[in-house]
């Protein structure tokens, strides 16, 4: 872990890292590609440890309300978070200055700010996105071994729920020929209609594969799944689409308990959903 001072935190759409790299340790992380220069090593986290200078900055300055989003590279709630709290800061600002937030992790830690997220949720809006991709708990100790297990997150989903917040849930990456089952999709999906989440991202059964990420996702195979990497080189060979052969079923079922269910399952509306700041509270600021 290492410190620097960034310049800028909020992206044009209002997205912000507060952390880059992570530490979950998820064998098929698009994020550790060498498209996104990472000039560390991936487990050797970058804090932003001025983030909630620049924030307040940022916030004070924008004269509309709107909603902040964070967790699309790197997780706001890895392991350093327990003792850094920088999340937890930003999310106070966020709360301070009545703005909404849109949330993706994969970690429960999130439930210690759930008194922030309430308050945020009450004067705005807060969104949490969790991303569910195995059921077998021990398939999903050994894919995303250094983060809460799929249970743990269904159990933070249910809670979150219950305290008024909505969830969405990331239904990706599926792998092909070790999690993209019948079972496995059934199961989640289980998950997610218990938990009572508003929405389901899933842009296909499979993974994306790309320079870095290939490498490293290869090389897990190896070690877990003996002859694995063989098998998707014979099929796929370098594609950076990586579909499952059962695509087309996993998606029926998806679509068909969605609809069941009364859960959204279309992507754009989902991500609509997450942008959209109420209109009752777009007033100016003051600042």
């Amino acid at each position: 872990m290492h410190f620097v001072n960034a310049k800028g935190l909020l992206s044009h759409t209002n997205g912000m890292n507060i952390y880059r790299g992570c530490t979950h340790g998820c064998i098929y992380c698009d994020s550790r590609s060498t498209c996104y220069q990472f000039t560390h090593d991936f487990e050797d986290i970058e804090v932003k440890q001025n983030a909630p200078v620049l924030l307040e900055k940022a916030l004070r300055s924008k004269r509309k309300k709107c909603m902040i989003g964070t967790g699309s590279m790197s997780d706001p709630y890895m392991h350093c978070e327990e003792t850094l709290r920088i999340t937890r800061r930003c999310l106070e600002l966020i709360d301070k200055y009545e703005f909404g937030v849109a949330i993706q992790t994969k970690s429960d830690r999130i439930l210690r700010d759930l008194d922030l997220l309430k308050s945020i949720n009450e004067k705005a809006k807060c969104v949490v996105s969790m991303t569910l991709t195995t059921y077998d708990e021990d398939l999903c100790k050994i894919i995303e071994p250094n983060v809460c297990t799929t249970k743990q997150r269904f159990e933070a989903l249910k809670k979150l729920n219950e305290n008024g917040i909505p969830t969405i849930v990331w239904l990706s990456p599926i792998l092909p020929f070790i999690n993209d089952t019948k079972e496995n999709i059934e199961g989640i999906l289980d998950y997610c209609i218990e938990a009572n989440v508003y929405g389901i991202i899933c842009f296909g059964m499979g993974v994306t594969l790309r320079e870095g990420d290939r490498e490293y996702f290869y090389s897990s195979l190896n070690k877990h799944f003996p002859g694995m990497s063989r098998r998707y080189h014979e099929k796929y060979g370098n594609s950076y689409e990586v579909t499952s052969d059962n695509h087309k079923e996993l998606m029926q079922i998806l679509h068909k308990k969605c609809k069941e269910n009364g859960i959204e399952d279309n992507i754009d509306k989902c991500f609509q959903y997450l942008g959209e700041f109420p209109e009752k509270y777009e007033q100016l600021t003051l600042f």
